[in-house]
């Protein structure tokens, strides 16, 4: 009975020192690797989302939400990007889950012949500014969206900059300034003049020439914010707990407090006070200059037409980024972020007609923003008729973003929105800048794909005949029915 007593103790021991050497090896593993950030910030404990993920795929069909059912991206476009970024392809069995029944949803035109693969050409780049002193020829139609150092972390700075440059695409520096991390990687660079100007304001907030020329050695273009999609009619706003030392440096505020931006740039109140402000950041810089919207309304893009017509069409902005009411921040009340400002499903369409029927579209370039992260949603934006699509949180996802929807908290558990360093370390950079690079290749490849497959030979082709709208089960519209392009009010 002893030996058989202590034969059973011997065994629990023996399971039990086992066990902890697994622990112990899992937790080495963890915070060794750099694959995968979760498991790098929470070792061992870490494993089980990946496990719960697995299963979920079981479990959601009687318990929880469809794959195609979550806000504010469902998890089959969070995979696809996932699996994109890694450049494991989009590529499906069986059959798809995307109900082409439901109304607004998108169907390409597929051609009876499409071109042969020897047929196809390569998407022109576009150049921004034609008539500037130091033009900006963007190479890529998908390109990485305004998003801050300070609202993003260090190493989630660093990782965009060196993939937007491995990839050839451009990144938009957010209205947070310009970091030394922003430069890290020699990509083409968007500076976004926020109404608070930082990076670019003297001692008492107001635009410093002698910064704009320093920023303009730097970057590519400028971008003047008026607005943005989550919060139309209010300013960016920065968590204290954000406000750092060193983003405050590059700020020009003080650190530790709230970063609130006023809610416009006081020296702007009409259409004239913009076209002022573009044609002076544009005589000091050189650079092209456009500015970023969200429109409530038809007015805002033809009283700027006209106004630009009475100036002058070299007055004219350089590029109008339009950003939906659905576009993402960091940090923003929910009412306006649920309630104001026109998705892009019918503010793109409005300004993109406003400036045909002005005569002005040749003039300027027109950039969509807001839930941009699928090629087929790139694709419809330039059958509207931009000529470039911006996305952050498609790049936030590359980077490892699990929409655990902490941005504001300080918390983010992938150490992309965090200040925090010790969840900021979960981000390996050198694995993180090849999955942005991984990301916007196969964005831009797949929108070519989606041209070929209407009959084109690249995707600067697109028109709205090549895509239909579904309106009902069963009924579709062509986009150019649904939205009739616009005959010119104005002839020269």
């Amino acid at each position: 009975m002893g030996w058989e007593l202590s034969w059973g103790m011997w065994l629990l021991t023996g399971v039990g020192i086992l066990l902890i050497i697994m622990l112990v090896a899992m937790y080495l593993a963890d915070v060794t690797q750099v694959t995968h950030a979760i498991r790098r910030n929470y070792p061992v404990i870490g494993r089980f989302r990946y496990l719960f993920e697995n299963l979920g795929e079981y479990f959601r069909q009687y318990w929880f939400a469809h794959d195609r059912q979550e806000m504010p991206f469902n998890r089959a476009t969070r995979a696809w990007v996932y699996r994109t970024s890694k450049g494991l392809g989009g590529l499906l069995g069986f059959g798809s889950t995307n109900d082409l029944r439901e109304p607004g949803s998108i169907i390409f035109v597929s051609a009876s012949y499409p071109l042969l693969e020897e047929e196809y050409t390569d998407t022109s780049p576009v150049v921004i500014g034609p008539g500037c002193d130091k033009p900006f020829e963007a190479k890529s139609v998908f390109n990485i969206s305004g998003m801050s150092y300070g609202a993003l972390s260090k190493p989630a700075v660093r990782a965009l900059s060196r993939g937007a440059a491995s990839a050839g695409v451009w990144l938009n520096t957010g209205e947070g300034g310009l970091s030394p991390y922003h430069l890290e990687g020699a990509c083409d660079r968007i500076y976004q003049i926020g109404t608070a100007k930082y990076g670019v304001r003297d001692a008492r907030g107001s635009l410093s020439e002698a910064r704009l020329r320093e920023v303009a050695e730097q970057v590519n273009a400028f971008e003047i914010k008026l607005s943005q999609g989550a919060k139309p009619g209010r300013g960016g706003v920065l968590p204290a707990a954000k406000v750092t030392e060193e983003i405050a440096a590059i700020r020009g505020i003080v650190p530790g407090l709230v970063s609130s931006s006023p809610n416009r740039h006081r020296e702007i109140t009409n259409a004239d006070d913009l076209l002022d402000m573009v044609n002076r950041v544009r005589d000091i810089t050189g650079r092209p200059v456009g500015l970023k919207t969200v429109l409530g309304s038809e007015e805002f893009p033809q009283l700027l037409c006209e106004t630009i017509l009475r100036r002058g069409e070299d007055q004219a902005p350089d590029f109008i980024t339009v950003d939906g009411g659905e576009g993402g921040t960091g940090a923003a009340p929910q009412l306006l972020a649920d309630y104001v400002g026109l998705p892009i499903t019918e503010s793109l369409p409005v300004m993109v007609d406003t400036l045909m029927a002005y005569g002005l579209r040749n003039r300027i370039k027109v950039v969509a923003s807001g839930k941009m992260v699928h090629s087929a949603k790139v694709a419809w934006a330039l059958c509207i008729g931009a000529d470039f699509v911006v996305s952050g949180r498609g790049f936030m996802f590359a980077l490892g973003c699990v929409q655990s929807l902490q941005c504001h908290k300080d918390s983010c558990p992938t150490g992309i929105t965090t200040q925090d360093r010790r969840r900021q370390k979960g981000l390996v950079v050198e694995d993180k800048a090849e999955r942005v690079a991984q990301y916007a290749y196969w964005v831009n490849h797949e929108v070519n794909v989606l041209a070929h497959s209407c009959g084109l030979s690249n995707a600067r082709e697109f028109r709205r005949e090549h895509i239909r709208i579904v309106q009902t089960p069963g009924k579709s519209l062509p986009l150019n029915v649904l939205y009739p392009y616009p005959v010119s009010k104005h002839t020269y």
